[in-house]
């Protein structure tokens, strides 16, 4: 099960260390509006069901602390690969192509989870947008 934060799941991006902080801050840039898991791995393994459009998540940082409260605005399930080049960009980090998106979570996936990703292998596509930072509302919840 995941951790909760004052009743909320909490949403944990990437791996601790550079790469969780690194995409803890492009979210709180607004660059990055989505993230990706594998239904088997992330939700199955966990005991944890999907997240659902409206629901509110816990973001945080690399020491386990709040960085911000979000929105999720999308849910998608869709094999690996035909998740689209929108979504790519949506993660906002920087993928120059789908394929390059497509290699770089291949890789991910394999070296920090242990798993070998199919074509046909689910990915949850979550999209989602700041409600506030640090405690304080933002002015896209308003």
């Amino acid at each position: 099960m995941w951790p909760r934060m004052d009743g909320l799941r909490v949403l944990e991006l990437g791996t601790p260390g550079k790469l969780r902080t690194l995409l803890t801050d492009l979210t709180l840039s607004g660059k990055k509006t989505a993230t990706a898991g594998l239904l088997d791995v992330d939700y199955h393994a966990e005991g944890e069901e999907l997240e659902h459009v409206g629901e509110h998540l816990i973001l945080v940082d690399d020491a386990g602390a709040n960085a911000a409260e979000i929105e999720v605005t999308g849910v998608e399930l869709t094999p690996f690969a035909e998740v689209t080049w929108e979504f790519a960009q949506s993660e906002g980090e920087g993928y120059v192509s789908i394929e390059d998106w497509r290699d770089s979570h291949r890789r991910y996936w394999s070296s920090a989870e242990g798993y070998e990703v199919e074509d046909t292998t689910t990915v949850v596509c979550l999209w989602f947008r700041i409600v506030s930072q640090s405690g304080h509302r933002s002015s896209a919840a308003t």
